[in-house]
C-alpha cells in the first residue's frame, strides 16, 4: 500500500537541522570528534532552584490531571510580574498572557488561528524557518522581506509591502543574525502596523541573553503595541530549559483569544509541575541569568578573537548566543559549512537554510564550553 502524504508536506523543504544532524552522526559513527556550533541548545544546566520546584510539585496528585489550556493563574501572574520588573510593562494576566509549550508551539498555533488562503504574511529573510513553514501550513502566502547588513539587519519599514498583508513576523534579538532592535524601530513599526491594519508577531525569546551591559527592549514597551501585536517568549534560552517546553505569549487580548481557541482543540496545556518551575524561574533570583550571560560572553570573546585573527568578517553580537559569520572568499554557505565539518570537525549552520539572503554566511552557536571553543578556533584556523 502506497501512503501519500498531504500536499503541504511536498512543499516543505527538508528541515535544515535534521540534515545537519544526519551528517554529524555519519561522521561520529566513523569516529570523528565533532565540535557542534550548530543548533542553539544551551549546554548549561537548569538552575537548581527551578529543578527543586519541579521536584516538589511532580509528586502532587493535583498536578497529575489535565492543566488549564491557558496556563495556571499563578503562572500567568508570574509572567505579568516578570514583564513589569523587566520591561516596566503592566499586563492583565487574565487576558493578556497565555502559557505555551515553548515559543515554537505558539508560533505554529498562531498561524492556524490567524491565517488562511488569500492572506499574505511577511517573513524575514534570513529568518527562523518555522515562520514561513507554519504560514504555508495555514494555507497563506509567504512574502519574504529582506533584512540586510547595510540596514543592521532591520527591515526598511517604508519599503514593506502592505497590500493584502495580514501579519508580519520578526525576531529581535535575532536568530540567526544576532541583530538587535531599539524602541525607536518598534515605535515606527507599531505606527505602520496600526495605519495598515497589520498584526505584529514578535519573537522575543533571546531578550535575556545579552552582553556588555546591553538590555534588549520589548515591543510591549511601545504605546499602541497591544492594539496590534503579541510577543512570544520562552524560558528555554533564558533559564536553560529547552527540554521543559514552557513559554508564553503576551499582548493583544483578541489575538491571544484566537490562539487559545486553537490550543484548546490541539493540546492540553503545560504540565502544572513544570508551570510551578516556571514560576520559580520568573519570580526567583535572576543571578542565574546574569551568570549565563557572563559565560556566553566569555565564549563569544574567544570565538570572536580567533575569527578576527583569521581575517574573517562578522559583527560582534550584542545579544543571543549566535555569531553570524561571513564566509571566506566566494565560498557558498553550504560548501563553507561542509569544509568546516569535514576538514576541521566543526559543525556550523549554513546561512542559506534561513533564506536566500542568508547565502554567504554561517551561524555559529556559543553553546559549548570555553575550552572546546578554543579548540574549535584552533581547528578552523588550521584549514583557513
Amino acid at each position: 500500500m502506497k501512503i501519500v502524504s498531504a500536499d503541504r508536506l511536498q512543499k516543505l523543504p527538508p528541515y535544515l537541522f535534521a540534515q545537519l544532524n544526519a551528517k554529524k552522526k555519519e561522521l561520529k559513527d566513523k569516529g570523528a570528534d565533532i565540535i557542534d556550533l550548530g543548533v542553539g541548545d544551551p549546554d548549561l544546566p537548569t538552575p537548581k532552584h527551578i529543578v527543586d520546584a519541579l521536584c516538589a510539585q511532580a509528586g502532587n496528585i493535583e498536578n497529575h490531571c489535565y492543566p488549564t489550556y491557558d496556563g495556571m493563574p499563578a503562572f500567568r501572574s508570574a509572567v505579568a510580574g516578570w514583564y513589569q520588573k523587566r520591561f516596566s510593562v503592566s499586563l492583565d494576566h487574565n487576558n493578556e498572557t497565555v502559557a505555551l509549550m515553548g515559543a515554537k508551539d505558539g508560533l505554529a498555533h498562531i498561524c492556524w488561528a490567524l491565517f488562511g488562503p488569500g492572506d499574505r504574511v511577511l517573513c524575514p529573510d534570513p529568518g527562523y524557518p518555522v515562520y514561513a513553514a507554519q504560514t504555508m501550513f495555514a494555507g497563506a502566502e509567504i512574502v519574504k522581506y529582506p533584512v540586510r547588513p547595510e540596514n543592521k539587519y532591520l527591515p526598511v519599514i517604508s519599503e514593506l509591502p502592505t497590500k493584502g498583508i495580514k501579519a508580519i513576523f520578526l525576531c529581535y534579538p535575532s536568530n540567526p543574525t544576532s541583530a538587535v532592535a531599539d524602541l525607536g524601530f518598534y515605535r515606527e513599526l507599531v505606527e505602520w502596523a496600526i495605519k495598515n491594519g497589520i498584526i505584529i508577531l514578535n519573537d522575543g525569546i533571546y531578550s535575556e541573553i545579552a552582553f556588555d551591559g546591553y538590555k534588549p527592549p520589548s515591543i510591549m514597551q511601545v504605546e499602541g503595541a497591544r492594539e496590534c501585536a503579541i510577543e512570544f517568549h520562552s524560558l528555554s534560552k533564558t533559564y536553560n530549559m529547552t527540554g521543559w517546553r514552557i513559554g508564553m505569549a503576551v499582548g493583544n487580548s483578541q489575538i491571544l483569544s484566537a490562539l487559545l481557541k486553537i490550543k484548546t482543540n490541539t493540546d492540553s496545556g503545560v504540565f502544572q509541575a513544570v508551570q510551578y518551575a516556571g514560576i520559580a524561574a520568573l519570580e526567583g533570583s535572576q543571578e542565574c541569568v546574569k551568570e549565563n550571560c557572563r559565560i556566553y560572553q566569555e565564549r563569544r570573546d574567544i570565538l570572536a578573537a580567533g575569527l578576527k585573527k583569521m581575517g574573517l568578517e562578522f559583527d560582534l553580537p550584542r545579544a543571543t548566543f549566535y555569531l553570524w559569520l561571513k564566509t571566506s572568499g566566494k565560498t557558498g554557505s553550504i560548501d563553507f559549512a561542509d569544509l568546516l565539518l569535514e576538514k576541521a570537525g566543526v559543525m556550523v549552520v549554513p546561512g542559506i537554510g534561513f533564506g536566500a539572503n542568508g547565502e554567504g554566511y554561517v551561524r555559529m552557536a556559543l553553546t559549548i564550553p570555553s575550552q572546546r571553543m578554543k579548540e574549535a578556533v584552533e581547528r578552523i584556523g588550521k584549514i583557513l
